[in-house]
């Protein structure tokens, strides 16, 4: 009944977080368009997961518009890369348009330059993509093929998928062939107005059909008007990156009407194929562990329970002692560890990150955090980093005081400064590669100065010394029983209660209920897909919590029943050892999942993935230390202690 209990609450959460999961918070007010109103067109970036390097839209030779302008952006946009800037497509609502040339002189072709050519070939040679936007809807290639399905119904439907961006161009042989025209569709919904009024009209959705028509093909009169083509008779635009190559940039604009809502036009590019095996994972993932939990609570409160028990027998009190047992150790469990000022201060970055990871998750499946709001993810969640410094602070000092430590200064600064230090030292050096590359992903020199001076030392400095101070003012934490004069001996140990066997036992069952997730979220970073499913993500940190919070009970009481009390070191560490399986996920998906062969783009996949392997050994030995604390302490508190 315990287990079908507590089947009934998983499924119950899992129906209202899939109801969460598709509720939407639009990020900014719909635009109403009349009819021939402009809709205008920005470019984003170019991206390709073979480099992981962007670049702005203007690094290649595309048509300019008369007056280039820049928006102004947040911060998560400028940490992704982001340059969005206005392109010379001059699209109207609801009007069509057969062929138009791009360029200002239109019966004269854009010739590239040699060097011109090797880049645009290059980009090609890497898969990169070109990312637009219309009404904040980035575009999206439709991709038509047949599921596994029966014959006859192959014959009826395809299955659709979108393809974020569009190609830049493709190879056959050594050959390159660049997208030069572009067929726009966009899908517009005619919103409900009275009889006089003029109908408006909102974007939906943006799709593009992009296609290599050769010059020759391409007849352009003195009005930019130009005819397409057959399909059948074509040839594409072949690049050659040995020589001058003319050419003409084209695009075609179609409007459709669709039944979509403003408010599910998103719908289309959160939709991620094999949801049916993501839940079936979640699910499963949930019932797992919550059924390892139940039975390693239940065994370690019944043996706990024994012990206490035999431990409080007075009369049984000697042969007790004689016995090998936790209680042994009393007179040196709460004994302080080596380096206390460290320990406290991983510790309250931990705090930190768990208190930012955790308001990010839950306003984000709220829907306050859509992909429509650009970077806001990124610069929310650096922002709560900064102002939860004030909870790392009280943590850190408090613990700090109950370790015995005395320079509360030294220890605040090592608090603020040790964990963000290391982040900001491996984020400048890859930022100086990034740089040589002439990448638009290079942090600017101003905006890493502002994060540096102004909100570092000017935010979250301040901060962490203010929760620091207050925590090392309060009382400290009160331990059960007194720490003996004179440290206990420490008995020969067996070989699994070595620290990288902890590591490895400890961090099964954490990561197990994880790494189905783990495979969307790296898609997400490292193949430039859309990630939203931050309700499954929610339920997913609260397993995590709970299987890291029982684990390290679990390996800390048998480290005390070995009668061995230097667990402090050893708790934070174990904890955080699903850290180890996510390094290990990360290199095989390195192998397996992406085609990067350069020097550069590995550099920058591994530098960001030991920031996040640091990150996630924080945030999980943070949570198993605070547990296994609690659990020590309530279990000395219970025993009588001579």
């Amino acid at each position: 009944s315990f287990l079908q209990e507590r089947l009934r609450c998983v499924l119950g959460l899992l129906l209202l977080l899939h109801g969460t999961d598709s509720f939407y918070v639009p990020g900014v007010a719909p635009i109403n368009f009349h009819h021939n109103d402009p809709v205008e067109i920005k470019a984003v970036k170019l991206t390709s997961s073979r480099t992981q390097l962007p670049y702005e839209y203007y690094s290649l030779p595309f048509c300019q518009p008369t007056k280039i302008t820049y928006k102004a952006e947040n911060l998560g946009e400028v940490l992704r890369g982001d340059r969005i800037v206005n392109t010379p497509f001059q699209v109207s609502m609801n009007v069509e348009k057969k062929c138009e040339v791009l360029c200002d002189f239109p019966n004269k072709p854009v010739t590239l330059t040699v060097e011109q050519s090797k880049l645009i070939a290059e980009r090609i040679r890497e898969d990169y993509y070109v990312h637009l936007i219309a009404d904040n809807l980035p575009v999206a290639t439709r991709l038509e093929f047949y599921s596994n399905r029966e014959e006859e119904e192959k014959k009826k439907e395809k299955d659709v998928q979108f393809e974020h961006g569009y190609r830049l161009g493709f190879m056959d042989g050594n050959k390159f062939y660049l997208h030069n025209h572009l067929s726009f569709i966009l899908y517009y919904h005619r919103e409900a107005v009275e009889e006089s009024q003029e109908p408006t009209y909102r974007v939906v959705r943006f799709e593009v059909i992009p296609q290599s028509i050769k010059l020759e093909d391409l007849k352009a009169d003195e009005k930019s008007m130009c005819t397409l083509p057959e399909a059948t008779g074509s040839a594409p635009q072949e690049i050659d990156p040995s020589k001058t190559n003319q050419l003409l940039f084209t695009y075609s604009v179609h409007w459709e009407e669709s039944d979509i809502k403003w408010a599910s036009r998103w719908d289309t590019y959160l939709t991620m194929s094999d949801v049916q095996i993501h839940w079936f994972s979640i699910i499963n993932s949930v019932v797992v562990v919550f059924f390892l939990s139940g039975i390693l609570s239940m065994i370690i409160i019944r043996t706990l329970r024994k012990d206490i028990a035999n431990y409080n027998k007075e009369d049984d009190i000697e042969d007790t002692m004689e016995e090998s047992g936790w209680k042994l150790v009393h007179g040196d469990v709460f004994r302080p560890p080596q380096y206390p000022m460290i320990l406290s201060s991983l510790l309250g970055s931990g705090i930190q990150l768990f208190c930012m990871i955790l308001i990010v998750i839950f306003v984000a499946m709220l829907g306050m955090l859509s992909p429509s709001s650009r970077g806001a993810l990124m610069t929310t969640a650096c922002f709560l980093f900064m102002f939860m410094g004030v909870f790392g602070g009280f943590f850190a000092g408090r613990l700090y005081r109950t370790l015995k430590g005395h320079r509360w200064k030294k220890g605040a600064f090592c608090t603020a400064t040790l964990y963000p230090g290391v982040v900001f030292g491996i984020c400048f050096v890859l930022n100086c590669f990034i740089w040589g590359k002439h990448s638009s992903g290079a942090v600017p020199s101003p905006t890493m100065e502002a994060l540096l001076c102004l909100w570092w030392f000017g935010i979250s400095l301040p901060l962490v010394y203010l929760g620091y101070y207050f925590g090392f003012r309060k009382q400290p934490y009160d331990n059960p029983v007194r720490t003996n004069q004179i440290p206990r001996q420490i008995p020969e140990q067996r070989w699994y209660m070595n620290k990288f066997v902890g590591i490895l036992m400890a961090g099964i069952l954490p990561f197990g209920a994880m790494f189905i997730e783990l495979f969307f979220i790296f898609s997400a970073i490292w193949e430039n897909q859309f990630y939203y499913l931050f309700g499954f993500l929610f339920l997913v940190f609260i397993i995590l919590v709970v299987s890291c919070s029982q684990i390290s009970i679990v390996m800390v009481y048998f480290q005390l029943c070995a009668e061995d009390y230097r667990w402090w070191w050893r708790t934070f560490l174990v904890s955080g050892g699903s850290a180890f399986y996510v390094l290990i996920y990360a290199i095989f998906y390195f192998v397996n999942k992406l085609d990067i062969v350069e020097f550069i783009p590995s550099l920058l996949y591994f530098g960001y993935t030991a920031l996040m392997v640091l990150s996630f050994w924080l945030l999980t030995g943070t949570i198993g230390f605070y547990a296994a604390y609690m659990f020590v302490r309530k279990i000395y508190a219970a025993v009588k202690i001579d």
